[in-house]
């Protein structure tokens, strides 16, 4: 990333958006006013590209970023130097990545797949697109590779331009599909310092900085993104965990009321303010408390293993046995590759007096955490 750095410094940026807003794995859907102003921004960036890249950059926001790719490619073919057409592979490789996520069956839950990396997912391919990606391990090796040679592409582009805000946001979201969470916080901030005003950027920079344990800067990030995009759920639900880890039980709880309350008359709900409610009941051993919220996510989100595994945690508690065991059978059919999950299942199994089930689980316990199982994908 030298040559990015170095064309930074010496290539003043406007600021201008070159897309329209990005889709991340995790991303809300924009209010229509904010969704307006950067389709009529990107129309104006648009206008000052090759009609080439044009048509290129609106297949990738429809869901064909193979084609996209392999336009673009042809077009450096005869135009190498071309910062836009770096930029815009770039741009096209994270989609890409987007629409695996969404058509691979990858996620442990679905409420992070059906919300990015990182999920947070937008666009749709088909199964039989060529490196389609069947399995988390698969998932997680195409999503690295492609980060890279999108990272790669950025780099090579600022050689000849200096990228601009919406490229920094591209390119702290690839360091944050690699989970380096230290450059995806360096190219947000440089984002923020010319768009302040971007509540994406700053929920992401919030996320960020959860990702790094620097919880007292990620209240700071929510709260701005707050203050540009009042009452977001998802937004006021991951201040409630930023307070949570500063051990603010109260404002966290606040956090996550306030969160519930502003869906009550929702179509779609989002069940992490349920689910972290529950979490930090049970934290507090307010199990039965815990189960009122937990079951009210399990409403919204049936197919979501970590409400199940929490569930089971409240009813063990409780020495209700029966349905904790219930409750994580469910989740190891959600998640069966999951490494957590049967380490918890046979211990019930063995308090139960089912020696031989409680064997089988533990057995299982150990050959998942002995291989190179995919860890649990983080609700966004």
């Amino acid at each position: 990333m030298l040559a990015l750095i170095a064309a930074m410094q010496l290539i003043p940026d406007t600021g201008s958006a070159q897309a329209p807003p990005i889709r991340t794995l995790d991303s809300p859907k924009p209010p229509r006013e904010r969704a307006l102003a950067h389709v009529n921004n990107a129309a104006d960036a648009q206008a000052r590209l090759d009609p080439v890249l044009v048509q290129a950059r609106s297949l990738a926001e429809n869901g064909r970023a193979t084609e996209a790719e392999h336009n673009v490619r042809q077009y450096l073919s005869s135009q190498l130097n071309s910062a836009n057409a770096h930029f815009l592979l770039g741009y096209i490789f994270f989609r890409e990545i987007q629409e695996q996520a969404e058509t691979a069956a990858i996620s442990q839950s679905p409420a992070a797949a059906n919300d990015t990396v990182s999920a947070t997912v937008s666009g749709s391919i088909s199964r039989h697109t060529p490196n389609a990606a069947n399995s988390a391990e698969d998932f997680t090796a195409y999503r690295d590779a492609k980060a890279k040679a999108s990272l790669a592409e950025f780099t090579e582009g600022a050689k000849f331009q200096a990228p601009s805000a919406f490229d920094l946001k591209i390119i702290a979201f690839d360091y944050v599909l690699l989970e380096d969470y230290v450059d995806a916080d360096k190219w947000l901030t440089k984002m923020l310092e010319w768009i302040p005003n971007d509540p994406e950027g700053w929920y992401h920079l919030g996320r960020t900085k959860y990702n790094e344990n620097r919880f007292d800067e990620a209240v700071h990030a929510f709260q701005e993104s707050l203050k540009l995009d009042p009452n977001n759920v998802k937004t006021e639900d991951n201040l409630g965990l930023a307070f949570a880890g500063l051990g603010r039980v109260d404002d966290a709880a606040g956090a996550y009321e306030n969160a519930i309350a502003w869906q009550k008359n929702a179509a779609t709900k989002n069940p992490g303010p349920y689910i972290d409610m529950g979490n930090l009941l049970l934290d507090q051993n307010r199990s039965t408390e815990a189960i009122a919220y937990l079951k009210q996510a399990i409403e919204i989100s049936r197919r979501d293993f970590k409400v199940h595994e929490l569930l089971s945690k409240a009813y063990s508690h409780l020495n209700q046995l029966s349905q904790a065991r219930s409750e994580l059978e469910q989740a190891i059919a959600l998640a069966p590759q999951n490494p957590n999950l049967p380490c918890m299942l046979g211990p019930i199994y063995r308090r139960q007096g089912l020696k031989e089930k409680a064997k089988v689980q533990l057995d299982h316990c150990a050959a998942l955490n002995g291989t190179h199982s995919s860890p649990e994908i983080p609700r966004p």
